[in-house]
């Protein structure tokens, strides 16, 4: 996966052999034991377009490693105590991730787990030495979708400003921007996030390459990230630019053949050249000095005891959430939509379809109500007995906006206390709000950081995961506005708790 576990001949004059058979030993035995999140990563670097860079991070960290065995060669090898609390984080930051169903800390606990190998073996003098490598590999996890709806907003508004500036008419409403000549929504591909976390891992490697000094680093670094946001706002409206003046065909081709890692490529170019008067190491210039890291191990021990240790730590984290799993408590076999004072079931019949998105639900169930006034109201519940990992209330293309369909995220919207209002749009364009509410172990929210760390606490401590999902929802019709019509459903509907639960079957 890395280029942490060197072949045993390259330190063999040092007396390394042991530790780097320790090293190796260590990792393999990871990577065995959390198979899944080591070839999850490579999986979605691979089938991902935003983390095709990723790809090339495992060479990277390998020549960085080769640069700096002059040095290394020079330094003591030896297993250290200390590395296990670096190893325990990464474990623990596993499970927490496990529990929450949030693979981000997974993945970061899997490789600070790797990085406590490297610790553990390798010891105080070789891991400071390798302290940018060892760094370097967070670059490995993917991470960073989770700013999209913000960066699609700032995209949004850097067109509107440039396409001021080209004397392109244009009105934007959430993330869609419409133009005499057409209707463009800044979708999650043209967000920017593909170019910003690609150029955060470029940035940060030319940091450490051709610069020493900090301030130059941060300064570099702020730099390129900016730049990055800027040229994709510029990408964007270039392509709405384009269609104004010819078609919108002619855009989405000339938005293939000219941007994508062609455009990327050019602001590359355009960092580097911002950049180049700042650089201050000189290229013949070592990476680390070894003179300066020498010096007495203290912390070492026998290896017949710190590499059990190092993979009992391994073992612990999945054998806990086994055993909390075990713990779950079942949901009804059969549920049912409640009946609600004052309005009456009818058939489903939406503008445009609808059905929100709740992978591998244990229940699912929508319909719709009108009430004597004509108005009317869509009810959705998912049930869960237990959240996983691609079984969840919350997370990537969960909730009011399957990412299968053509509706897409426009704005937020106001929402009662506990639900989480927002507008989504689909063709024609049809309009849409949706208010959803989630429960668990007694919580009822619309926030997704507090159902994170809501299952994370049940799923730590044995308590009760059953999860359930409800989500009212109207359309936005000439003459009757979805939000009237939802407030006076949900006054009508009742505390959304006690539907929570009756439909996870905790009463």
């Amino acid at each position: 996966m890395t280029a942490w576990a060197m072949p045993r001949g390259v330190f063999a004059r040092a007396g390394w052999s042991p530790q780097v058979a320790m090293l190796a030993f260590a990792s393999l035995a990871c990577l065995a034991v959390y198979y899944r999140d080591a070839a999850g990563m490579p999986s979605i670097w691979w089938h991902s377009s935003t983390f095709g860079h990723c790809l090339f991070i495992p060479f990277i960290i390998g020549w960085m490693v080769q640069q700096r065995l002059p040095q290394l060669r020079q330094l003591e090898a030896a297993c250290w105590w200390p590395g296990l609390i670096w190893a325990a984080a990464g474990g623990m930051s596993w499970l927490v991730g496990d529990a929450a169903s949030l693979a981000l800390a997974r993945h970061v606990g899997l490789i600070l787990m790797l990085q406590g190998a490297v610790l553990t073996s390798l010891g105080p003098q070789m891991a400071r030495a390798l302290a940018f490598p060892l760094f370097y590999a967070f670059f490995l996890v993917p991470f960073g979708e989770e700013f999209v709806p913000f960066l699609q907003t700032v995209t949004a508004h850097l067109s509107m400003i440039f396409l001021g500036l080209a004397g392109v008419p244009a009105h934007l409403s959430g993330v869609f921007i419409s133009t005499p000549t057409g209707y463009f929504e800044v979708a999650e591909a043209c967000s920017g996030a593909k170019f910003l976390i690609a150029m955060a891992a470029y940035a940060a490697l030319v940091c450490n390459v051709c610069f020493k000094s900090w301030t130059r680093r941060l300064l570099f670094l702020l730099m390129a990230l900016f730049i990055a946001v800027v040229a994709n706002g510029v990408r964007a409206a270039g392509t709405i630019y384009v269609a104004h003046r010819t078609s919108s065909d002619f855009a989405v081709g000339f938005d293939h053949v000219v941007y994508g890692w062609l455009f990327f490529g050019i602001v590359i170019v355009l960092v580097m050249a911002a950049g180049w008067p700042m650089f201050d190491r000189r290229a013949d210039e070592p990476f680390v000095e070894a003179v300066t890291l020498r010096g007495e191990v203290r912390g070492g021990g026998r290896p017949g005891y710190i590499i059990p240790a190092l993979i009992a730590l391994f073992a612990a984290p999945p054998m806990w959430s086994a055993a909390m799993a075990a713990a779950s408590e079942p949901v009804p076999a059969r549920i049912l939509l409640p009946d609600v004072p004052g309005w009456t079931r009818v058939d489903y019949r939406p503008a445009y379809p609808w059905k929100p998105h709740f992978a591998r639900a244990d229940h699912e169930l929508l319909g719709r109500y009108r009430d004597a006034r004509g108005r009317e109201v869509d009810l959705a519940v998912a049930v869960y007995a237990r959240q996983e990992e691609g079984r969840e209330l919350v997370g990537f293309g969960q909730g009011a906006v399957d990412p299968e369909s053509e509706w897409a995220w426009s704005a937020s919207r106001p929402a009662p206390t506990g639900g989480r209002g927002e507008r989504i749009v689909a063709p024609g364009p049809v309009t849409r709000d949706v208010i959803s509410f989630y429960s668990i172990d007694g919580l009822v929210t619309g926030s997704a950081a507090e159902v994170k760390l809501r299952t994370l606490k049940v799923r730590l401590t044995g308590g009760d995961q059953r999860a359930v999902a409800v989500l009212v929802s109207a359309e936005e019709r000439e003459g009757r506005p979805a939000g009237p019509a939802m407030a006076a459903f949900l006054r009508d509907l009742g505390p959304l708790d006690a539907l929570a639960d009756r439909s996870a079957g905790r009463n």
